[in-house]
């Protein structure tokens, strides 16, 4: 997939933040500076250094909610969303990571936000076949999989996901739902593929025991093969 041309405008979220922060990014001349440097005056309201964070940022912030959407316009309001929180929560880095880890996890957790209701709605646990005689799509599994396994299991797997660990359950949902590679899991989240690899198997088993114990009632579902 081919990332779409993003050509970041702070104008664009001007408009929306706080009048005296709009007013003094009108009035304070760009300056060359580090990163931790306009960190460390976004914190004190600088809007000159917030800008200088969103130049730095946006195009890759761009190009992660457009591999995670496929939507150029949803990736680009997105964008913006994304941000908007990083304006209201900068104060909350503590630098105990690089500012791009924290950057890019806030950014993900806002694109799951976004499609989350929409996509645990529409997705159950696929079934499966893991010889080398299955032939049947991806999508084609997910189907066969709703049809037999019917609203009880949605809701049931719904459940079982607010249960699990945070971290667990992001890696869960970046994977087993929405498709991506370790490596792409890695790259947004700031971790490494092995521990993204890790953290994928330990939600796999996690999510098995919990709809093993609470769905007695569930027979139709199929534990997750390991991809």
């Amino acid at each position: 997939m081919t990332t779409a041309l993003y050509e970041p405008s702070i104008q664009k979220l001007v408009p929306v933040l706080p009048v005296s922060t709009a007013s003094r990014q009108r009035q304070t001349p760009p300056v060359e500076r580090s990163e931790a440097e306009s960190i460390r005056l976004a914190q004190g309201g600088d809007a000159a250094a917030f800008e200088h964070i969103y130049r730095t940022h946006s195009r890759r912030v761009y190009g992660l909610c457009f591999r995670m959407t496929g939507n150029p316009t949803l990736a680009e309001d997105l964008t913006q969303e994304i941000f908007l929180q990083v304006f209201r929560k900068i104060q909350t880095f503590r630098a105990e990571a690089a500012f791009s880890t924290w950057l890019y996890r806030l950014a993900v957790n806002v694109v799951l936000m976004r499609r989350r209701v929409k996509t645990l709605n529409e997705t159950s646990l696929e079934a499966r076949n893991e010889t080398e005689g299955d032939s049947f799509p991806r999508k084609e599994m997910a189907r066969v999989d709703m049809r037999v396994s019917g609203v009880v299991d949605r809701v049931n797997l719904k459940r079982a996901l607010s249960r699990l660990p945070r971290g667990y359950r992001q890696i869960f949902l970046l994977h087993d739902v929405l498709g991506y590679e370790h490596h792409e899991i890695a790259e947004a989240l700031g971790c490494s593929v092995g521990n993204s690899k890790s953290q994928l198997h330990k939600a796999r088993m996690r999510l098995r025991t919990i709809l093993r114990n609470g769905s007695s009632t569930n027979p139709t579902f199929s534990p997750i093969g390991a991809r």
